[in-house]
């Protein structure tokens, strides 16, 4: 009978476990839709424009030179110039910092707002949840773009309460989506076992009913950034959002439209970035949910 060494070498031809996370499996199915990476490489480009790019362009946003007002596309203005004789490239490239702001910022405190009344609602249910539902109710019953309009028209106009009015109006997205979420969760085994052995109600919230809560608020987060985006440039075009000279996108399509036939160029571009950096979290959004949504895997 052959004897092995107790200390011979494993044999390398056994299975190795590839067991692998959700999160990895996530990112392996996010790489393999080319559509949604191209999604990514959009945001991914925008969002370093908005860093670096005010760091190497060589005009200023509001410099003006009336002698250069209105020239086309050149070497020297690669976006050409506007009424003012700014160089519309700069404008563009520090309006993606403004945009982007506005985006994370708006989504980020619906989120939290949201995902706070959701929790409590989904979580306590009866008078607190019918209470908490009906105010989504009332905010959802009014179109968003009007309700944000009155809400910056009570404020006054300002990208800072654009901001504002753009998150509240998100609120009830995320909120009515981690209530349903939480209904859920809140029936499964390990949320009665911790129960059981005395946990308390917020330690219980926050250490497991809302991580286990959030893949699809990461979906929609990245959808609500490009829906902000626009909201935000919907009320600078109306004139509620950034203010002059503040090189806004939506603004700048507001104060070039008169020139649309004579001097195309200053609204194609800052309405290129617009669509561009939408497109991108739209399209980055998909792949989320398509990766993260086990309905949507095969």
């Amino acid at each position: 009978m052959t004897q092995i060494a107790p200390n011979a070498a494993p044999n390398t031809n056994e299975p190795v476990d590839q067991t692998v996370g959700p999160w990895k499996e996530a990112w392996r199915s996010f790489r393999k839709n080319k559509i949604a990476v191209v999604g990514a490489i959009i945001v991914v480009f925008f969002i370093l424009l908005a860093f670096i790019g005010p760091l190497i362009v060589s005009q200023g946003i509001n410099e003006q030179q009336l002698s250069q007002r209105l020239q086309a596309p050149s070497a020297d203005h690669w976006f050409g110039t506007d009424d003012f004789g700014r160089d519309i490239f700069s404008r563009v490239v520090h309006g993606a910092r403004l945009s982007l702001m506005v985006g994370f910022l708006s989504v980020i405190g619906s989120v939290i707002v949201g995902s706070l009344l959701g929790i409590i609602a989904g979580y306590y249910g009866r008078f607190v949840d019918t209470v908490i539902s009906r105010l989504f109710d009332i905010i959802l019953a009014f179109p968003s773009i009007l309700l944000a309009i009155a809400i910056v028209s009570i404020l006054g106009p300002s990208l800072k309460n654009a901001l504002i009015a753009i998150g509240i109006i998100n609120i009830p997205n995320f909120g009515r989506l981690i209530r349903s979420k939480v209904l859920s969760v809140k029936q499964e085994e390990y949320i009665t076992a911790a129960k059981a052995i005395g946990m308390s109600d917020k330690r219980l919230l926050f250490s497991h009913v809302l991580p286990n809560s959030m893949t699809p608020v990461i979906v929609q987060g990245t959808l609500a950034i490009a829906s902000a985006i626009i909201e935000a440039a919907a009320l600078g075009f109306l004139g509620l959002g950034a203010q002059a000279p503040q090189p806004e996108w939506g603004k700048m399509l507001a104060d070039a439209r008169i020139y649309l036939i004579n001097a195309p160029w200053t609204m194609i571009f800052p309405g290129l970035a617009i669509m561009l950096t939408v497109l991108g979290f739209n399209l980055m959004g998909d792949g989320l949910r398509d990766a993260l949504d086990p309905k949507m895997k095969n």
